[in-house]
């Protein structure tokens, strides 16, 4: 049953391989159970109801992409617009976080209505190379900063003289999460499967055994969902100051689940050169997952880079995926757990995933100053002004500037251009 449904054979795989792919690519993405609550749930969700969320968006999403593309990737709530919607849409513009999810929503239903008629593809290929590795630059810069703020590592403090300063590198917590991104590193340096998850895990057991965060156990049956289920307010997210959110939610989910699942799939040999592929339904999986992740409570589901780890464990098929979907639902059972886990925790794993997306600035073409200034903009706003939304705006806005003051007209999309005027349009109009 399981060799004809997902075709093992003809990808050159077996059962046993795919369990394995679907266990590996589990541990290294497993964090996100820990994280994602820790995240969400300083906009007021209930702490518990998100973790149950997360692996049930995690795993609903994931069979999506088992069954509908056949896919070796696994789905869960995505790092950077967790963050976009709890400490810039709900923090600092002051929206409910049921507006939040409203506007999580819509930008769902939007990637569905983009990858369904194609759009998707000529939205992907007019926006320039330079500002998608800068976006993804950013948003592990954006990451950087609320791991090492008061509320993760506090390494990172405000300072009246000079807007921040050095904490108190010997306090308790800013020690245990300086620990933690070292056992992370070390051990991922070690190529140990799992190590982002194994250094929330450590940091959080020698936190109780050093008296600083109380043991509450480890298995119970889940939590109730009812606090965040079908609790998105789709009316409040049709504000007119909500469109730049919804803007970014789109753009980021679409260039994230894009960028992810070619490189995957690339890698699995699952995209061969002039022949049919399956990316069509591997993005409507992803886009289908993002609506019903809203109805669960959750920010946007997106694929995760974590399954090349899978990949290379073997793994080719739709199986190794339905692996992670039932690892996920087992993980409901573990929430005394999560939700024991501190800020300390999570603020390294965070840092961590960052210097990973820091990467992605290789790739910009700093030869180029009309390319390389509005991507380094684009990067560097999103710290420093808290928002995701604020570095696009940027970024796109400098790029369409200064390639038409260079008379590098031709090198201007239209679907650059008419993101940079809708930006511009939301700050001359509505700056709130």
């Amino acid at each position: 049953m399981l060799e004809q449904f997902f075709k093992l054979k003809e990808h050159g795989t077996n059962a046993r391989t795919e369990l394995l792919a679907g266990f590996t690519t589990f541990l290294t993405m497993a964090y996100i159970i820990f994280v994602n609550p820790a995240i969400l749930s300083t906009t007021g969700m209930d702490h518990n109801a998100v973790f149950v969320a997360t692996c049930l968006a995690a795993a609903l999403g994931t069979l999506i992409m088992a069954f509908v593309a056949n896919w070796p990737i696994g789905m869960a709530p995505g790092m950077g617009l967790n963050a976009f919607f709890a400490f810039t849409v709900v923090a600092a513009m002051g929206y409910s976080w049921q507006q939040a999810l409203g506007a999580v929503f819509i930008s769902g239903l939007v990637f569905v209505i983009l990858t369904v008629t194609g759009i998707r593809s000529w939205l992907i290929a007019g926006i320039p190379k330079s500002l998608r590795s800068a976006i993804t630059a950013g948003i592990g810069l954006f990451l950087a900063i609320i791991a090492l703020g008061p509320n993760g590592a506090a390494i990172v403090v405000p300072n009246k003289a000079t807007i921040v300063g050095l904490g108190n590198l010997t306090a308790a917590p800013t020690l245990f999460a300086i620990l933690g991104f070292f056992i992370i590193a070390a051990l991922d340096a070690l190529k140990v499967r799992g190590a982002i998850l194994l250094g929330i895990i450590i940091i959080t057991v020698l936190s109780m055994i050093t008296g600083n965060n109380q043991f509450h156990g480890v298995f119970a049956m889940p939590p109730s969902l009812a606090p965040t289920f079908f609790q998105l307010d789709i009316m409040g997210a049709l504000h007119t100051g909500f469109l730049h959110v919804i803007l970014v939610f789109v753009l980021v989910e679409v260039f994230d689940a894009t960028g992810t699942m070619i490189g995957v799939a690339k890698r699995a040999g699952l995209i061969p050169e002039g022949k049919p592929n399956r990316l069509g339904r591997a993005l409507l999986a992803d886009s289908t997952a993002i609506v019903a992740g809203s109805f669960l409570g959750t920010s946007s589901t997106t694929a995760y880079i974590e399954s090349a780890s899978g990949v290379q464990a073997g793994g080719r098929t739709g199986l190794t995926a339905l692996v992670i979907a039932v690892l996920f639902l087992l993980a409901l059972f573990f929430s005394p757990l999560a939700g024991a886990v501190p800020g300390y925790a999570t603020a390294p794993a965070l840092l961590y995933v960052a210097g990973l997306m820091l990467r992605e600035v290789a790739d910009i073409d700093w030869s180029d100053v009309t390319e390389a200034a509005p991507a380094a903009l684009a990067a560097i706003i999103m710290p420093f002004t808290y928002s995701i939304a604020n570095g696009l705006a940027f970024g796109f806005i400098s790029y369409v500037v200064l390639k038409a003051i260079t008379g590098k007209f031709r090198d201007i999309h239209m679907a650059t251009l008419i993101v940079a005027v809708l930006f511009v349009i939301k700050y001359a109009f509505f700056p709130g």
